[in-house]
């Protein structure tokens, strides 16, 4: 068949014209809409997974937060204790304020340290006083206590007073046993203390073995003594509540009547059994 045979140049074109059709089949799928969406659904997927990582990283920040405690005022300054709390339970406390000046520096370096180490350790108020800084320490459960209301309060703070699933357990228990206390409140008076001014004698009201109150029913009186008592006595009554014991600090300008009153309170702590 000669090349330039009409049916030739028919088979030749047709052969072109499939030719075409299969490479444009070919071609025609990079272009296709549903394998464009395919390919353009594969790239938000990607996104929000790498969007994960930080908002899970956000969340954790904002599980931990810090609150302040309100200002309590004690006899030698101001006291306020701040909070960082992660997943309701303390990670760190902090005093804001503490007592400053004179020996009051030398109280709050010793104290405050103690104070937010046993706020961290306890995880709730129910901290000891420290030695020789009475109204310091009493101070601080106070401020430190108000916090823990206010991050309960605001919702993340149930675990404030039950930080850990071993605390938040054994407070429903302890619920009915604050109760008893109250039925074993007694009143012990303690023996005469004889000093230079006048006796001194101290009545307690406990509630269990804890002091709830403390008064004088003898004090030094007369002529600058009743001066002194009037001063001394609140103070040193205070301390005992806030120390639950006879290690409180005497009273500057009174010092017979405190040593006379510290004698009193173990007297009447050892008729109790404390």
């Amino acid at each position: 068949m000669k090349k330039s045979h009409p049916i030739r140049r028919t088979m030749l074109a047709a052969a072109a014209t499939v030719s075409g059709i299969v490479l444009l089949l070919s071609l025609k799928p990079a272009g296709d809409p549903a394998a464009a969406s395919a390919q353009g659904g594969a790239a938000p997927q990607r996104t929000a997974a790498g969007q994960e990582s930080p908002q899970g990283g956000s969340a954790h920040q904002t599980g931990t937060r810090t609150v302040t405690g309100d200002v309590v005022k004690t006899e030698y300054g101001p006291v306020q204790v701040r909070l960082s709390l992660s997943d309701g339970r303390i990670v760190k406390a902090d005093a804001v304020q503490a007592p400053q000046g004179g020996t009051s520096d030398q109280k709050t370096a010793l104290a405050v340290p103690r104070l937010n180490k046993a706020a961290v350790a306890a995880q709730s108020a129910d901290i000891d006083a420290v030695s020789g800084a009475t109204y310091t320490s009493g101070g601080y459960k106070k401020s430190l206590q108000s916090a823990l209301d206010k991050a309960k309060a605001t919702g993340g703070g149930s675990g404030s007073a039950g930080a850990s699933g071993a605390k938040g357990a054994s407070a429903s228990p302890k619920a009915p046993a604050a109760a008893a206390p109250a039925a074993q409140t007694r009143v012990i008076t303690g023996d005469v203390a004889r000093t230079e001014y006048g006796p001194v004698q101290v009545r307690l009201v406990l509630a269990g073995t804890k002091i709830t109150k403390a008064e004088t029913v003898q004090a030094p009186s007369g002529g600058r003594s009743t001066q002194v008592t009037a001063d001394a006595v609140p103070k040193l009554n205070q301390e005992a509540v806030a120390a639950g014991s006879a290690d409180i600090d005497a009273v500057s300008g009174a010092t017979y009547t405190s040593g006379g009153y510290k004698k009193s309170l173990q007297s009447a702590l050892d008729k109790a059994g404390g």
